[in-house]
């Protein structure tokens, strides 16, 4: 498999993840269930990895993804180059515990 489906059709994935990509380039952080998160995280990694290349191409794909032209210039500004010298792994994740109306697995996504 593979990606998560989370139950989700493939349209509203696919929203859901480019609202939450844009929200953890805008605020560094996110709280959001651990499937959703090791599914973002898995997208961000890629976009911060354009954002190094920071050619108009990279830039151009990365607004392909995220709605916000805000972002994709804080992206492109302030987050890839303290990512230079780094290989991969921009992201964390820290296990909060069970939320309490569903019991699902609750973390921190946030960019190291």
């Amino acid at each position: 498999m593979g990606y998560r489906k989370l139950g989700l059709l493939s349209s509203h994935r696919r929203a859901m993840f480019r609202s939450l990509v844009t929200s953890l380039l805008d605020k560094e952080k996110i709280t959001t269930t651990e499937a959703r998160a090791k599914e973002i995280r898995r997208i961000a990694e890629k976009l911060i990895t354009l954002g190094k290349r920071g050619d108009l191409a990279a830039r151009r794909q990365v607004l392909q993804y995220v709605w916000d032209e805000k972002v994709v210039g804080k992206l492109f500004d302030t987050i890839a180059p303290k990512y230079s010298e780094r290989q991969g792994g921009y992201t964390r994740i820290i296990k909060l515990g069970a939320r309490r109306g569903d019991a699902a697995d609750m973390v921190i996504l946030e960019l190291v």
